[in-house]
């Protein structure tokens, strides 16, 4: 048996019944890998065993919906990586807010980080040093991607389970592996070059404004230098490939206190867990306070696990009864609404990656009783229309005022320029996002933005701006478009999303938040007030001579009705991470 094999299809079947025995066996297999890919992917030690632990609970949470068991591993590793991008976002958010917050004074502590603790605890040396020192200066993707390669160099994952967790082809994933081993290799030249004694003189005047914190930032800049520098260059000379160096470091020692803990608890200690996380949030205050010790277990847990073990999952005549349908982080409905079948009145948690299967709820999951059906969702590439086809009469509907709550203010709205980004949107009436997408700075696959939270009815009611993003673009090469042309790369859409026009017309009437979940590809998002007239004027606007811009007329998408459409991945629930977006959009 090769050493990535899954565990066996009966073990996870017995697992999704409830078998205490397969539930221990499949932990057993599950939690070093789990810890191993958060402890790599997450640059800070002390958030890890949160991580695993939420980890943990949503594998136990949604196992019952898990409708391919010999998808079990891929599907672990897609919410450890989920778990951990939601972890450094709500982290960066933590620290960045707050009046006392003094940007020059902060300054990670470079012991908290993973390297530095797999250097002290395993106690390395030499070229396995160097290489771990070098994982702190890549990004926040690089990071990612090296804990899935890590395992793979050891023979723990395979490829297939690499791309499948990131969304990617084989080949996409060959490519970004390629280009992460190069920077990791950059990098391992500057831990060299910084390390060096006497050191290049040119490398210390470079420094003199380095806060001494590894970053994507300061590796580009230094490396840079070490590429050009005669005498930086040198370090290069002797470094074996980092295969070599890190395969036998594939799993992690689990730390004990991880390795006791047990989401699924005897009746008896079931109950105690409950009381005693009871009595830590009302003495201790904070859910991520220790709560010291549950039951008879002997095991420390937190306020936190505790309270979601207690709130997740009863256990009693040996099966697991589920408490909250389509609760997988994974999960996404098996079909969207369509005209002839209502949408379901609660909708999903949409934390799924687009190439993820759609759980089927077990027999223990109450179904919701179906309502009247609200719009229709698209989730199907549609055609250009014929450029020169007046658009239809757009129907009006009443406008009272949308308020915008974002990060930065553009004109009379607000612009989302990095991952993360989002804009709340709140009243009755018209609005435009106007797309700008950096094909000459970064092509690659377009992680499409999305919406949740919503509150009310959202409508995608107009397209237009004048062109398509496919549409060719005046002055262009050949095959150039508003996407990118064969010399600067082209930006690469998720299967079945919507080309999107130059402007997308949307009418709200309630409340809800656009999420931007740039990852490859580079694009901004301007999020402008409108109304009626202003949309119905942009897509009235005929074609323009050759070369301007404006190559087609505008598309009505509004019927009117409400059966009119939504935009493609909305969600009336907030994701555990945004940027994965679930392939069929959920309205209820």
């Amino acid at each position: 048996m090769p050493r990535h094999a899954a565990p066996a299809a009966d073990v996870v079947a017995a697992a999704q019944a409830g078998e205490r025995g397969a539930l221990e066996e499949l932990s057993s297999r599950t939690l070093p890998l789990v810890y191993s890919v958060a402890a790599r992917a997450h640059p800070y030690r002390d958030d890890v065993d949160d991580i695993v632990q939420e980890t943990m609970m949503r594998i136990l949470r949604g196992i019952g919906g898990l409708e391919r068991p010999e998808a079990f591993r891929s599907w672990v590793i897609t919410i450890t990586v989920n778990e951990v991008r939601d972890h450094i976002r709500r982290r960066g958010r933590r620290e960045t807010t707050g009046a006392a917050f003094d940007a020059a004074e902060h300054r990670p502590d470079p012991a908290a980080d993973f390297a530095e603790g797999v250097i002290l605890n395993l106690r390395l040396s030499g070229q396995r040093e160097e290489s771990l020192r070098a994982t702190r200066w890549l990004d926040e993707d690089d990071r990612e991607l090296l804990s899935l390669w890590w395992l793979e160099t050891a023979g723990r994952l395979a490829r297939a389970e690499l791309a499948s967790a990131l969304d990617m082809t084989g080949h996409q994933a060959a490519v970004r592996v390629q280009r992460m081993k190069e920077r990791l290799h950059i990098s391992r030249v500057i831990v060299r070059a910084l390390a060096a004694r006497p050191g290049c003189g040119e490398l210390t005047r470079l420094t003199l404004d380095w806060n001494g914190a590894p970053s994507g930032l300061w590796r580009k800049r230094l490396g840079r230098h070490v590429r050009q520098c005669p005498r930086c260059v040198r370090h290069e000379e002797g470094m074996l490939a980092p295969e070599g160096l890190l395969a036998p470091l594939a799993l992690l020692p689990v730390p004990a206190a991880l390795l006791a803990w047990r989401p699924w608890l005897s009746a008896g200690t079931h109950a105690a867990a409950a009381d005693h996380a009871g009595t830590a949030a009302t003495s201790g205050g904070g859910g991520s306070a220790t709560a010291g010790t549950a039951g008879t277990t002997g095991t420390s847990f937190t306020a936190k696990a505790v309270v979601a073990a207690s709130a997740l999952l009863a256990v009693g005549g040996g099966a697991l009864v589920y408490t909250a349908p389509w609760s997988s982080p994974s999960a996404r409905p098996a079909t969207a609404p369509t005209a002839s079948s209502p949408a379901p009145a609660a909708s999903p948690t949409a934390s799924a990656s687009p190439s993820r299967p759609a759980p089927v709820p077990g027999s223990a999951v109450s179904r919701p009783s179906p309502r009247p059906r609200y719009g229709s969702v698209v989730d199907t590439v549609d055609s250009a229309p014929p450029p020169d086809r007046p658009p239809a009469a757009l129907p009006h509907r009443p406008q009272t005022t949308v308020t915008m709550t974002g990060l930065k203010r553009h004109l009379d709205g607000y612009q989302l320029v990095h991952r993360g980004d989002t804009v709340v949107l709140r009243g009755k009436g018209y609005f435009t996002v106007h797309w700008d997408v950096m094909y000459g700075l970064r092509p690659g696959l377009l992680t499409m933005p999305s919406w949740t939270g919503l509150r009310g009815r959202l409508f995608h009611v107009a397209s237009g701006g004048g062109h398509r993003m496919d549409d060719r673009q005046p002055g262009a090469t050949a095959g150039g478009t508003w996407m990118g042309n064969r010399q600067q790369g082209l930006i690469i859409l998720p299967p079945g999303a919507q080309q999107m026009w130059q402007n997308e017309y949307y009418y709200l009437d309630g409340s809800v938040t656009l999420h931007l979940n740039e990852t490859q590809a580079d694009y901004n998002l301007d999020v402008l007030p409108s109304s009626w007239q202003e949309t119905a004027d942009d897509i009235a606007t005929p074609p323009a001579p050759n070369p301007a811009d404006r190559e087609r007329y505008g598309l009505v998408r509004d019927t009117g009705r409400d059966d009119a459409p939504v935009p493609q991945y909305a969600t009336r629930s907030t994701p555990t991470d945004a940027a994965t977006v679930p392939q069929r959009s959920v309205v209820s």
